[in-house]
C-alpha cells in the first residue's frame, strides 16, 4: 500500500486555513487508496539544526546528533512514498516548518553529484520517498506571493533527487469563507482539492486545470486591497 506522511506547519495548527486546504488534499489520497499520517510541526517541537562541522554527513552520516521529536520522524519518513509539507506563508517559513526541512539532512546520502549545474545529492537507498508536495495558503491576493516557498520546497526535492509533484496554492485563502462558513466557491475549490489528491495517487501527477482552478481569483486585486486597507 502507498504510504503518505503529511506534515503540516500552521500554528494554528487544525484550527488554521492551511488544516481547512490539507484536509480534502489527505482524503483525496486516502480515496485513492493511500495510508496518510498527518503530523503537525508545532506539537512535534523540533529543535533547530544546531550541531555544526555537518555532523550527520562528516561525522555519522545518517545520524542526527540532537535528539528529540525528530527521531520518531525519521523511521515514518523511510517509509512513506509521499511527503507532503503544508505550511502557510510566512517570511518565508514558520520557524517549526523550516526547523523540520533542515533536519531532513540525515536522510540525505553524503555522496554529492553535479547536475544540470548545481550540486545534489539523494536520499539514502532505505528511504521510500518518491515525491513531495507542497500545500500552501496566504492571505495575499497574488499567487506569487508563494514564490520562495514553492522554490523552497522545489529544490528541496532537486537536491533528494526525488520528484516535486506540485504545488497546491490557495491564495486570499480567507476569502473562501464568510461569516466562519464556506462559500459557495469555498466549497467548489475543496472539492478541487479533494480530486488533486485522488489524481496524484491514481495518475501520479496533477494536472494543470485541477492547480488553476484551486487557485483561481475570488476577488479583483484591487477589491482585495480596499477590504484590508479599510479594516486598519
Amino acid at each position: 500500500m502507498n504510504k503518505t506522511v503529511a506534515i503540516n506547519g500552521s500554528p494554528r495548527m487544525e484550527e488554521g486555513n492551511t488544516a481547512m486546504v490539507l484536509s480534502p488534499f489527505i482524503q483525496g489520497l486516502i480515496d485513492g487508496g493511500s495510508d496518510v499520517e498527518l503530523l503537525y510541526a508545532s506539537r512535534l517541537k523540533v529543535k533547530p539544526c544546531n550541531c555544526g562541522e555537518m555532523y550527520c554527513w562528516n561525522v555519522m552520516p545518517g545520524e542526527c546528533c540532537v535528539k528529540d521529536n525528530m527521531t520518531q520522524l525519521y523511521p515514518k519518513l523511510k517509509e512513506a512514498d509521499i511527503l507532503i509539507l503544508a505550511t502557510p506563508v510566512y517570511i518565508p517559513l514558520p520557524g517549526d516548518m523550516q526547523n523540520i526541512i533542515n533536519r531532513l539532512c540525515p536522510l540525505l546520502d553524503p555522496l554529492l553529484e553535479f547536475r544540470e549545474g548545481r550540486t545534489r545529492a539523494r536520499f539514502h537507498k532505505e528511504v521510500g520517498i518518491r515525491k513531495i508536495v507542497l500545500v500552501s495558503t496566504s492571505s495575499w491576493w497574488e499567487k506569487a506571493n508563494f514564490a520562495t516557498v514553492v522554490r523552497i520546497i522545489e529544490q528541496l526535492a532537486e537536491d533528494a533527487s526525488v520528484e516535486f509533484a506540485g504545488a497546491v496554492l490557495r491564495p486570499h485563502v480567507n476569502l473562501m469563507k464568510e461569516k466562519g462558513e464556506l462559500t459557495q466557491d469555498g466549497a467548489a475549490i475543496l472539492n478541487a482539492v479533494r480530486r488533486a489528491g485522488f489524481e496524484l495517487l491514481k495518475d501520479g501527477a496533477i494536472t494543470k486545470e485541477i492547480l488553476e482552478e484551486i487557485s483561481r481569483p475570488l476577488i479583483s486585486q484591487e477589491g482585495l486591497w480596499r477590504r484590508y486597507n479599510m479594516a486598519l
